[in-house]
């Protein structure tokens, strides 16, 4: 009788620390392949950003993203002309912020091909939407003082 109420009390410890179930359909929703569509700003203007400390989000745009939920690991291919091409790769988290308003942060941290870090620095971003079809990352930084969001869409690639 106590090995069963021992069970269950370690059960429900066990459980209750997980991760919330809106945290596990939301890395299932992301496995796969994905195509940065666009980057957007919160403000108009002409802007010169550089995403990731990587490259610029033009060359950002058109880029094929990789994610593997099952280990959160993932890679992303950078093309074009003027552009440092290649596979980059990087370890992701999602953490549930708030769940009565469905906000989410992603956190993307950049590392060799054998998922270590050179500096173990990391990027928040927020997971603004998810669906079969489609995510949207917002990035919000600093510009003049004032907030200043960077918005990256996604479109689902299917096979």
């Amino acid at each position: 009788m106590k090995k069963l109420i021992l069970f269950t009390f370690l059960a429900i410890t066990l459980i209750s620390c997980g991760v919330s179930k809106t945290v596990k359909q939301s890395k299932k929703t992301i496995k796969g392949d994905w195509l940065l569509e666009n980057i957007s700003y919160s403000d108009t203007g002409t802007f010169n950003v550089n995403l990731l400390n990587d490259t610029s989000a033009t060359c950002f745009e058109g880029s094929s993203w990789h994610f593997i939920s099952n280990n959160n690991t993932g890679s992303y291919i950078v093309n074009g002309e003027t552009c440092p091409i290649g596979e980059r790769y990087f370890v992701f988290t999602i953490q549930e912020i708030d769940p009565e308003t469905g906000l989410y942060d992603f956190l993307l941290k950049p590392t060799d091909e054998k998922n270590k870090s050179e500096d173990n620095r990391g990027f928040r971003l927020q997971l603004k939407q998810l669906s079969e079809s489609s995510m949207l990352w917002g990035q919000t930084v600093t510009l003049e003082g004032k907030p200043f969001t960077i918005y990256m869409n996604f479109s689902k690639i299917i096979e």
